[in-house]
């Protein structure tokens, strides 16, 4: 990532969620995580938002899981947000850190989230080191 450039991942959605989303007002188009050099925002239309330091992405990867539930789900710090069953990243949080569901704040420790491309998410949160590379894990 060039400095000061973010980078945008869509969150994934399955075609069937796609068309209930749109009813619901969560249209795809408002549901993403962006990745600059510095923060971390991601965004399901109104029903969830948390903006957060990358630096407080412990880790990120991508995971097999395929949770039947699709949306704005979680509860003790964990939360799923996902218009799919694939394409998933889970990304531990320390120190935790605060997201908002349906505007209540709510704390985040763990997301995991659907996107088109988990591996490109990935990569874009691995920590930045002097010099502005990211480190290999």
């Amino acid at each position: 990532m060039a400095r000061g450039l973010a980078e945008r991942f869509a969150i994934r959605f399955d075609p069937w969620f796609r068309s209930l989303s749109l009813m619901l007002l969560l249209p795809p188009a408002a549901c993403f995580v962006r990745v600059d050099r510095t923060d971390v925002v991601v965004r399901m239309a109104w029903a969830f938002l948390a903006r957060f330091p990358r630096s407080a992405v412990a880790s990120a990867r991508p995971v097999d899981d395929a949770p039947r539930s699709r949306g704005v789900h979680g509860w003790a710090g964990r939360w799923l947000v996902n218009g799919s069953g694939s394409g998933l990243v889970s990304v531990d949080l320390s120190p935790e850190q605060r997201a908002w569901v349906l505007g209540v704040p709510v704390r985040l420790r763990q997301l995991m989230v659907s996107v088109d491309d988990p591996a490109g998410l990935s990569r874009a949160l691995r920590p930045v080191v002097a010099g502005g590379e990211r480190h290999e894990s």
